[in-house]
């Protein structure tokens, strides 16, 4: 998917992230006008600026916590892409209060600066840890969803447009596991893994940067929006990546499951399903509208029954193939290939 040309400033938080740096470059692609950064790392933001070198976009200095710096860097914007977030889940464990801090805090003080500045709409960025959380990281990023849904119910039309997107794992994104396995193999080390049955969604920055356009295209106050996304074993994924640069039997060592990770990780809970739009690629789950008079909405019975969660063990699995194949999208995996001497076509 191409981002539609938008006059008027856009304004991408966390925008030296994984995520967020993709989102500026895909912006600045589509003819955007200004695009602002907001971010506290000026290292990155240097270095960014040094890549780019690109006129068009404005580096702001600053943290979502602190809503000065929020009200600063949203002035006459028009749109927003929330992606500032604390997104580890061993560091949001042990430090909870300050996930709570950006994730929850950080992103009410973004939608409320965003209401103030008359901004047309505001996406937010969340995980598919936010369903049925069981670590720090995914309760503050429910909680997250919650906020930008109650600025949705409470405002109705009025002010800006805020929706949600929830995705899951981000292949080859800061922190993510495959840059771990590349790194191990070119040391010879074996390839550490924490349960060989855990599953996790498979998806390419690329793929989830479609899902906050789409979001961004289609979306009504409240909404949110997944991309459906296959799955694979973290087992086969070590192993894939150990293929692709020449080892189909690499040594593989379990180490324990981190604190608060899940066997498995959801997408959709079965209460959201039950409410969800499927559109193909995307599942939309309309905001629940109701006030609290909730004896003015009575119904008998639910016209329809789902009785499962959208997870990463129920969706398309793919085999150690499969996964090479998606991994051969993936720019870094092929920098690292040709790096290593291995033609990236030959292995297609």
């Amino acid at each position: 998917m191409m981002m539609k040309p938008t006059s008027g400033p856009v304004l991408v938080t966390g925008g030296t992230g994984s995520f967020g740096s993709t989102m500026v470059r895909r912006l600045l692609a589509a003819g955007v006008d200004e695009v602002r950064v907001l971010s506290r790392d000026e290292a990155k933001q240097d270095a960014m600026r040094r890549e780019l070198s690109d006129s068009r976009v404005k580096f702001h200095v600053g943290d979502v916590r602190d809503q000065r710096s929020v009200e600063d860097a949203v002035q006459g914007v028009r749109h927003v892409f929330h992606a500032a977030a604390l997104k580890q889940v061993p560091s949001c464990e042990f430090f909870p209060q300050q996930a709570v801090l950006t994730n929850v805090t950080g992103s009410d003080n973004v939608i409320r600066a965003a209401e103030r500045a008359g901004v047309e709409s505001v996406v937010c960025l969340s995980t598919d840890k936010a369903v049925y959380p069981i670590n720090a990281m995914g309760i503050s990023k429910a909680m997250m969803e919650k906020v930008a849904q109650a600025h949705a119910r409470n405002r109705g039309s009025e002010g800006p447009t805020v929706s949600v997107t929830r995705y899951g794992n981000v292949m080859y994104s800061r922190g993510s596991v495959i840059p771990v396995f590349v790194q191990q193999l070119k040391q010879g080390k074996p390839l550490t893994i924490t349960d060989p049955n855990m599953t996790r969604f498979l998806m390419s920055l690329d793929e989830s940067v479609d899902l906050v356009e789409y979001a961004f295209t289609n979306a009504t106050p409240g909404d949110l929006f997944v991309r459906k996304a296959p799955a694979g074993t973290v087992e086969d994924l070590a192993r894939a990546v150990a293929s692709l640069f020449g080892n189909d039997d690499p040594e593989i060592k379990t180490i324990g499951v981190r604190h608060g990770e899940k066997l498995y990780e959801s997408l959709l809970s079965r209460e959201e399903r039950q409410h969800a739009d499927d559109r193909g690629e995307y599942y939309r789950v309309p905001l629940d509208a109701r006030s609290l008079e909730y004896e003015l909405y009575f119904d008998e019975g639910e016209k329809k029954v789902v009785d499962e969660d959208y997870t990463s063990h129920n969706t398309e699995r793919l085999g150690i193939d499969g996964i090479k194949r998606l991994l051969l999208r993936l720019a870094p995996i092929r920098e690292e290939l040709i790096a290593a001497g291995r033609d990236p076509e030959d292995l297609a």
